[in-house]
């Protein structure tokens, strides 16, 4: 409440100087013009007082600020890298999870239960449930951003555990939920995805995303510095760069999660042709609720309160009426990058 506290005794000062000049003024002790000067003084007295007055705010968020920095940097990671790593090898793409399961610290229940899956070099798997059944954090074990309770999860058949962590995540490129935007230009955005990489890498990942022309659309070019939230660039257009930073990682393994989330149907189609250029030739696990890209999966993975309930193609499971036809009802067919409804009217 403090600024409005300021401007309450700042407007009672004020009305209280006019009212005492006003005073003096009907008793001929002062003149209007001796009054309008000291208002005048005042006024310039106010600012300086008020920024003296802010600078003790501004003190004590930054305490508490540098007090959570400290937290952080105190804490200790959920995982550790290995005492006895195996050598680096060149990874092929084979993911498998065996019986895993896994409960976030003070859950009540499990997120994964049991679930069993492997997901081949160059395959799309999909992964799909309703909100809340354990989807994200298939991304978060492989990730090893925790560990699993029970099971192990493997890349090309070696435990992710004697895996170093620095070379586990070379292999695998994460697309999150959320466009994670840096406070810099398109080019060290897209280029954070391979630091190093040449301006002529950045050129051609940002044509395989779609994301060049209106790039250089822009007064600067690849030097526009952007950041989260700018109204310079849409949301399709910022997811697009950050699929080309995922290109220019080149990771044999990808995890797109909710790749089309917080984007409207225009922008969601103008993004499915990068995505399936940024799918070929790795193994994808895509976790969605948009079942528009479900028809080109090899495997459909269904999860219903963390336990793997449906496996198969999109084909063998609607045939089959259980919980991914109802999820499914009447897909949209994306062809070339335009949403075509399978649902046809007769009148």
């Amino acid at each position: 409440m403090y600024e409005q506290f300021v401007e309450v005794v700042e407007t009672v000062c004020v009305l209280t100087v006019i009212g005492l000049g006003v005073w003096e003024i009907s008793a001929d002790r002062m003149t209007l013009g001796q009054l309008l000067a000291f208002a005048a003084f005042i006024g310039y007295l106010n600012p300086p007082v008020r920024n003296l007055g802010q600078l003790g705010l501004t003190l004590t968020a930054a305490t508490a600020g540098a007090q959570r920095l400290n937290e952080i940097l105190d804490a200790e990671p959920s995982v550790a890298d290995p005492t006895a790593p195996v050598r680096a090898w060149p990874v092929r793409g084979w993911v498998g999870f065996h019986g895993v399961s896994f409960r976030y610290p003070g859950a009540t229940r499990e997120s994964l239960d049991d679930v069993t899956f492997t997901a081949a070099p160059g395959e799309l798997v999909l992964v799909t449930g309703a909100s809340g059944a354990g989807k994200s954090t298939l991304s978060k074990v492989l990730t090893r951003f925790y560990d699993p309770s029970a099971g192990v999860i493997t890349l090309d058949g070696v435990p992710l555990p004697d895996v170093p962590l620095d070379f586990l995540r070379e292999q695998i490129a994460l697309l999150p939920q959320e466009t994670l935007i840096l406070n810099d230009t398109i080019r060290e955005n897209i280029e954070c995805g391979s630091p190093g990489a040449t301006d002529a890498d950045i050129e051609r990942v940002a044509r395989s995303a779609a994301a060049h022309a209106f790039i250089t659309a822009l007064p600067e070019a690849y030097d526009t510095r952007i950041a989260l939230g700018t109204a310079t660039l849409s949301g399709g257009q910022l997811k697009r760069i950050t699929i080309a930073r995922a290109m220019l990682r080149a990771a044999p393994v990808l995890i797109l999660d909710e790749p089309t989330a917080g984007l409207d149907s225009v922008a969601a189609r103008q993004i499915v042709q990068p995505l399936r250029r940024l799918m070929s030739s790795r193994t994808t696990i895509m976790i969605t609720h948009d079942l528009s890209l479900a028809p080109d999966a090899d495997r459909i993975l269904v999860v219903d309160e963390g336990r793997l309930v449906e496996a198969g193609s999109h084909a063998e499971l609607v045939a089959r009426g259980g919980m991914y036809a109802r999820l499914a009802g009447p897909v949209p067919r994306v062809l070339e990058g335009r949403a075509e409804d399978t649902l046809v009217l007769r009148v």
